[in-house]
């Protein structure tokens, strides 16, 4: 579903505009090279500054989880269910020591949680960082093309 709702928020209406500006173009025979390089510009300028927005939304989206990690594990599992399904008869393992293990493994679905929000925005963070110099560039050169022809 989120593959195709992609592909109908982003490339359609690229598709779209690709193909009116080609119309456009075919009519026009003198402006057709210009008016292709103007859409190619504005087609990079709009897919790597789609992609930085997407960074920061992810990025965004990973301090949330890292400054409050979702309750995973034991929010479902209470003491008394962790503690029945892991009771064995006969076994030497006392109440403090089964409350110590319950405890650690919250701990460590905490830690686990952290480390994915840290992930999330260290790989959030390259959409950002690679598009973003693409993005100054290609806007660069539109200014100064509209410079000159000004």
């Amino acid at each position: 579903m989120g593959t195709s709702l992609i592909l109908l928020t982003t490339i359609l209406p690229i598709a779209i505009v690709a193909f009116i500006v080609m119309a456009i173009a075919k009519n026009d025979k003198k402006g057709g090279k210009d008016m292709f390089k103007q859409l190619y510009v504005y087609l990079v300028l709009f897919a790597t500054l789609m992609m930085s927005i997407g960074g920061g939304i992810g990025i965004f989206m990973g301090v949330a989880d890292l400054v409050s990690p979702s309750n995973m594990y034991y929010e479902y599992e209470s003491y008394e269910s962790y503690k029945s399904g892991n009771y064995e008869e006969g076994s030497t393992i006392d109440e403090a020591q089964m409350r110590e293990n319950y405890e650690q493994m919250i701990e460590d679905a905490k830690a686990s949680a952290r480390q994915q929000a840290k992930n999330t925005i260290i790989k959030s963070l390259g959409f950002i960082v690679i598009p973003l110099p693409i993005f100054l560039y290609f806007n660069k050169s539109r200014k100064k093309k509209e410079e000159i022809v000004d």
